[in-house]
């Protein structure tokens, strides 16, 4: 039987990793602070990453894989460090961000990564996954995986973001949405299933790759328009450009009183990385609908009106609506 440690499993991604690996026959072992369950079939051990000691109990048993998430790059090198010799292979989750600039489109894997983040510097996400990178190449060599998702989406996404247009659209039903201006923007994401799916087969075949883990570019008017079919939309959209919005306080990606996804014109590469690597060795890409489809019943479980991390509120939507038509 294959021996599959996760560094995590508790989490949305990583406990969906973890689920897929039981799915698989694997025995699946997580290592987390405790606090939220493994999830069925796996073994939980609780260790706080930050404190010496935290992979001793792991440590002493061999693994077929390892999967780390993180992106503090402390506890990434101590923990390539701890399980090297007792590891076959590693899966590590980077990130998109890793990169230095998003200026190219089309850009791949070859692109200039972030210059490391040192010890007692300044946190910078980028800088972090780019010093975490580097420790699982020193230490594991061409027996690790490096995956770098672009933005996760799918059902129970904590961040609001994605979710945000299918259940607007659907809340606002017969009536407008606020969009920024679609002409020219560009969207790139990935199914949390299909991303855990393809980080599964990179342990089960010990892949030495470097991928990023991302859907193919597209419009974001096709994210638009194929949420409001989803959702069944017949309102119309009211467009605003980049300086009417920021001079409305209305943020860019994410967060509180944003428009999720929509990122500053000076960003044509974001939306637009090159998926090659990751198609040749398998990785799957589900249809956008089926993707919006699951999301949407997620998000009416959830509740449509419920408060969010991400997006306007309905109330500050139709404000700001109001005030983009008294201006045109």
């Amino acid at each position: 039987m294959t021996n599959v440690l996760i560094l995590g499993g508790t989490g949305w991604l990583s406990g969906r990793v973890a689920r897929a690996w039981v799915d698989a026959g694997a025995r699946v072992t997580c290592l987390a602070r405790g606090g939220r369950p493994a999830p069925e079939g796996a073994e939980l051990v609780i260790a706080d990453r930050s404190n010496p000691g935290a992979y001793d109990a792991v440590a002493r048993r061999e693994w077929d894989e390892v999967v780390e998430i993180s992106s503090a790059p402390e506890h990434v090198s101590s923990a390539v460090a701890a399980l090297a010799a007792v590891s076959h292979h590693l899966t590590y989750v980077s990130s998109l961000s890793v990169y230095a600039a998003n200026d190219v489109v089309g850009a791949d894997e070859a692109a200039d990564v972030s210059a490391p983040l040192r010890p007692g510097e300044e946190y910078d996400y980028s800088r972090a996954k780019a010093a975490a990178e580097a420790s699982v190449r020193d230490v594991f060599g061409d027996r690790a995986a490096i995956v770098r998702p672009g933005l996760i989406v799918g059902p129970d996404d904590p961040t609001d973001r994605f979710g945000y247009w299918v259940a607007r659209v659907a809340l606002a039903g017969v009536e407008p949405v606020l969009t920024p201006t679609l002409a020219g923007r560009m969207s790139q994401v990935i199914d949390v299933d299909d991303l855990a799916a393809f980080l599964v087969a990179c342990g089960a075949a010990r892949l030495p790759i470097v991928a990023n883990a991302v859907g193919d570019p597209m419009p974001f008017r096709t994210l638009v328009d194929t949420a409001r079919e989803v959702a069944s939309h017949r309102g119309d959209l009211v467009e605003a450009d980049d300086e009417w919005l920021v001079a409305h306080d209305v943020q860019f990606w994410m967060g509180p009183r944003s428009l999720p996804l929509w990122l500053p014109s000076d960003m044509p590469g974001f939306a637009t990385r090159s998926n090659t690597a990751y198609r040749a060795a398998g990785g799957p890409l589900r249809d956008l609908g089926d993707t919006l489809r699951r999301t949407f019943a997620d998000e009416t479980a959830r509740g449509l009106d419920r408060e969010r991390r991400s997006g306007l509120t309905r109330a500050e939507e139709e404000e700001l609506i109001s005030a983009r038509r008294r201006a045109e």
